[in-house]
């Protein structure tokens, strides 16, 4: 799979919460974006997501 670099504007607070939140649970952060852009995708029958 290719991967892509991008640049995202977040809410500082929440931002800084989910990364601590992502780390104390020992997961990826781009990688938990990555689940649910996916599964939101899949909730709206938006076709293939692979």
């Amino acid at each position: 799979m290719v991967q892509k670099n991008v640049t995202l504007s977040f809410n500082e607070k929440i931002y800084d919460n989910y990364r601590e939140f992502c780390k104390k649970k020992g997961i990826i952060l781009s990688r938990s974006l990555e689940i649910f852009m996916e599964e939101t995708m899949k909730k709206e029958d938006f076709g293939n997501v692979d």
